[in-house]
């Protein structure tokens, strides 16, 4: 507790947290892959591709930006004329000047709010194309992609790191903008009026730029890592909430709690220092411009007593302009923040895009027509990566209409096959065919839109039953969707809910019973009318008078198409037309149930209880 206030004050360590628990080894390292996005120049001009499509957009807003520079140098000049011709001298026409002054202020505000408001939509609107690219792009990236990948790190790019960047273009890219032309402005203005007093106010620049460097260089490593560590934690909240069950049952919450307080500790530092380093930038500035008012006021005044040029005008107009010389570069260090936060978050986003998506289909590839549902494996082999070999030379033949069952132990390549035969990997090795044809030829979409797939833990949308049962076939009737939920065994427990199909459900179904969101998924399969079926153990988890009534559904479901069944309990899978034994990674028998018990092999054994199958 006594070295608790020290905690703030300890610069953070970047090396990634792994091996915690509920830490993958992958999650918050950086991708080995070379992407573009890899600094900030590239990290800009990719930003700018996005910025070029308002092209018009953006050169009204410059010329905003123009005019209110334009508009801001000529008020301290007038306010200066005004003490030097009217003020000093006491001549006439002082009302009429006071008037065209604020006539010069009512248009440097209304010319500032023009170039807000335009920026404001083209911010929104390149965030907007962002966001749906990011969004389209995880759609085309390969299942493996996913397998790596933390959930809430992927959802804090799509969110918090496209919200840096809108929050930096609705502010920074004017703030940048006017600066600059400001700043060119003032030095010129000053250089007419007066080159010794203007040189004063340059002595400060040479302290400002090392300052910047100094302060800069640290702040632009520690945003990357800050948004590198909320992504962390995002993924481990998404990952902790999602697996509650799990954390409660096996009475890790300490643990859990413990790995959180070292993520947020890890956010917190990073944040704290990115903070704290880069908050001396606007005290600098400050320090410096007083230094710079008190040259221009001390020196101009002696110019002024001597009888110089210098006249009591000039030192009103270097004053202000000294401070609006500074001004901008405190704008600009008050931006630096939010632009290094936006360019760190941009450059995550941008990782993503350039992320390899699925392999594309072959040229020809063409559309896969209402099948037979004959599916051949030709000496099939796959591995993950460079890794070593899942599958090795995996050959049989499902028949139209035929239940085709694997059996094995776990890592056996069960999941793997199903996952070759919907094309989210390409094998190795080896032919797949559907109806005697390679299933490179047809493209990915029409091959996946013949199958359906009933799983273990079947996975429901927010919405409503309805919805989640059309999931199926988008363009299916009311009438429809009520019929295949009859067919699935689910209409009377929908009808008995309060809204029937209309009833909403939670997230991935929470809300209603295992059973009854099995029998949603088989209807929605049921929807989906496909020629080849998947599936995974759909009745493993639920009780003996669900099961009956599952059991009927997929009997309705399975027949005249060709399923392929995962298997953990045997008892299932007796009246397949064929069963896969695999083991290692290869067929060892295949055959009929009463043909597999007859060989006395490995099949065999697990019937009579001598081996374990493990789901």
């Amino acid at each position: 507790m006594l070295e608790s206030w020290k905690e703030p004050f300890r610069y953070p360590r970047l090396e990634p947290l792994q091996g915690k628990a509920g830490i993958p080894p992958e999650a918050g390292s950086a991708s080995k892959k070379k992407t573009k996005a890899k600094d900030a120049k590239s990290t800009l001009k990719r930003l700018w591709s996005y910025l070029i499509f308002h092209k018009w957009k953006l050169s009204a807003v410059m010329a905003m930006i123009v005019l209110s520079t334009a508009l801001s140098l000529l008020g301290p000049y007038l306010a200066g004329t005004a003490i030097d011709h009217f003020i000093a001298t006491k001549s006439s026409g002082f009302i009429p000047f006071l008037i065209g002054m604020a006539v010069v202020y009512a248009l440097h505000a209304l010319t500032m709010w023009l170039q807000n408001i335009w920026m404001i939509g083209i911010a929104q609107d390149t965030v907007l194309r962002m966001r749906t690219d990011l969004f389209n792009h995880l759609h085309r990236l390969p299942i493996p992609f996913f397998m790596k990948r933390q959930h809430g790190e992927l959802m804090s790019r799509v969110t918090n790191d496209i919200e840096n960047v809108s929050s930096s273009l609705n502010s920074s890219f004017i703030q940048v903008c006017s600066s600059g032309l400001l700043l060119v402005g003032i030095v010129g203005v000053m250089l007419s009026l007066s080159p010794l007093l203007t040189l004063l106010t340059f002595m400060v620049i040479p302290l400002m730029m090392v300052g910047m460097k100094w302060i800069t260089s640290r702040t632009s490593r520690l945003f990357k890592v800050q948004q590198r560590n909320l992504g962390e934690l995002n993924g481990f909240v998404e990952e902790t909430l999602s697996g509650q069950r799990i954390v409660k049952a096996f009475s890790r919450e300490a643990a859990v709690i413990e790995t959180y307080r070292e993520l947020n500790t890890r956010i917190h530092l990073s944040g704290f220092w990115a903070q704290a380093i880069s908050g001396f930038i606007p005290k600098l500035m400050n320090g410096l411009n007083n230094l710079s008012f008190a040259l221009i006021a001390g020196v101009g005044a002696l110019l002024a007593m001597n009888g110089s040029s210098v006249t009591v005008g000039v030192i009103v107009i270097f004053a202000e302009f000294a401070r609006q010389f500074t001004r901008p570069l405190n704008d600009l260090a008050n931006q630096w923040n939010t632009l290094l936060s936006a360019i760190a978050g941009a450059e995550r986003v941008f990782q993503i895009l350039d992320e390899e998506v699925e392999a594309s289909d072959e040229g020809r590839a063409g559309e896969l027509e209402r099948v037979e549902g004959r599916i051949d494996f030709e000496e099939v082999s796959f591995a993950y990566g460079e890794g070593p070999l899942t599958l090795r030379g995996i050959r049989f033949t499902a028949n139209p209409g035929e239940t085709i069952a694997f059996v094995g132990p776990t890592g056996a390549g069960k999941t793997t096959i199903i996952g070759l035969l919907c094309r989210f990997y390409e094998p190795k090795s080896g032919v797949i065919k559907i109806d005697g044809e390679d299933i490179r030829k047809y493209r990915r979409d029409s091959l996946r839109s013949q199958m359906a797939f009933v799983l273990q833990d079947p996975f429901l949308f927010e919405g409503t039953i309805r919805e989640n049962i059309r999931y199926g076939r988008l363009e299916a009737t009311d009438q429809e969707v009520e019929e295949a939920a009859k067919l699935a065994n689910a209409h009377s427990f929908i009808t008995r809910m309060r809204g029937g199909y209309e009833a909403r459900l939670k997230l991935d179904g929470g809300g209603i019973s295992q059973g009854q969101k099995q029998l949603i998924a088989i209807a929605r399969a049921i929807l989906a009318d496909p020629s080849i079926l998947v599936l995974d153990e759909a009745t493993s988890s639920i009780d003996t008078v669900t099961e009956i009534k599952i059991q009927e559904a997929l009997q309705r479901l399975m027949k005249g198409r060709t399923s392929f069944v995962i298997a953990h309990r045997l008892n299932t899978i007796q009246q397949a037309d064929q069963i896969v034994v695999l083991q290692d990674g290869e067929v060892s028998e295949l055959g009929s149930h009463a043909q597999l018990v007859q060989q006395d092999g490995f099949y065999s054994k697990l019937v009579k209880g001598q081996i374990e199958l493990q789901p």
